[in-house]
């Protein structure tokens, strides 16, 4: 127990500085603020929730002793929850039947899926820009205002305002309108990055108890298509209704992206351009960005027809070659 309070006093005062970074104003800042639920997540995965939890509360009463109450409320919405309860899921096991060898009953476990663990990642992602959306109003049209007044303040020029109908006030009006669904799909990627990374490195330093997962075998609860068809007929409309389907859509919309990938992976596989394949599509999708679009359509297409199973019921059991 004494170990688990030190891990996680020890990241949580890593993540506070990660995230305080900020602070310095610097272009390198912004990286290190991003990866803020970094040494929560690995303190819960090579160790336990408790430590993740350790981690989230000496973290966020360490910047709020600092730098006070706005700081300890960021952090914990921002970093300090989303990467405990990530953490929490992704370890989480029940214990199944299976047979061995021998055909006697052995002990072996089914971990938490990682389809819902991107499904969790959305669903953080679109809380946080949720709760966040009250600092700048509480209706559609105080939240646009103060959105723009913020924005104005950052790109406006010599110390004079943006003048109606120029170049800078139609820039402020486009985001306005694409900066709440971005800032979602930013804390999604922020999220699974992060938890990535931690299984990564916990995997590496040999304290990873959980198996890594065949990720190109991963779904979707059903129920999550009809969520993000609700939040796009949604954000259609005006008001707070429209902003918030917008936040939910664009999140869950990354979601089936990463979706795609797997699909992309499982549906590859045994072709000699493969590798081709797969470069371009992530090169693309990382210097392009728009090409993720075809990734979302890919895991939506998966979804509602399987495509996966018939590719691999089309392509039949895999070939040995004789030696």
């Amino acid at each position: 127990m004494i170990q688990i309070a030190i891990i996680g006093i020890g990241a949580g005062a890593a993540a506070a500085l990660l995230f305080a970074s900020v602070t310095s104003g610097s272009w390198l800042s912004i990286p290190l603020f991003y990866l803020a639920p970094l040494p929560i997540m690995i303190a819960g995965l090579g160790w336990s929730h408790w430590a993740a939890m350790t981690a989230a509360l000496a973290g966020a009463l360490g910047l709020g002793a600092v730098f006070g109450t706005v700081f300890l409320l960021a952090f914990s919405a921002g970093a300090g929850f989303p990467a405990w309860w990530l953490g929490y899921l992704a370890m989480l096991a029940r214990p199944v039947a299976a047979t061995n060898g021998s055909g006697q009953n052995a002990s072996s476990f089914e971990w938490y899926p990682p389809g819902r663990l991107v499904v969790w990642a959305a669903a953080l992602g679109i809380l946080v820009v949720i709760v966040a959306i009250p600092n700048f109003g509480i209706d559609a049209e105080s939240f646009r205002a103060g959105l723009r007044d913020a924005l104005n303040a950052i790109l406006r020029v010599n110390g004079t305002p943006a003048r109606a109908g120029s170049n800078t006030e139609r820039l402020i009006e486009i985001l306005v309108n694409a900066i709440p669904p971005a800032a979602a799909v930013l804390a999604t990627i922020t999220n699974l990055l992060n938890l990535w990374l931690a299984a990564r490195v916990v995997k590496f330093s040999g304290r990873l108890a959980r198996p890594w997962p065949q990720l190109s075998s991963m779904s979707f609860p059903p129920l999550v298509a009809a969520a993000l068809a609700v939040a796009i007929v949604l954000s259609f409309l005006d008001g707070m209704l429209g902003i918030v389907g917008g936040i939910v859509a664009a999140s869950l919309l990354l979601a089936y992206g990463v979706l795609g990938f797997a699909v992309l992976h499982a549906i590859t596989q045994g072709m000699s351009a493969r590798p081709f394949v797969l470069s371009v599509t992530y090169a693309g999708v990382i210097l392009l960005g728009w090409p993720m679009l075809a990734l979302c359509l890919l895991g939506l297409v998966d979804t509602a027809i399987g495509l996966r199973g018939r590719v691999s019921a089309k392509r039949g059991p895999p070939t040995h070659s004789s030696t």
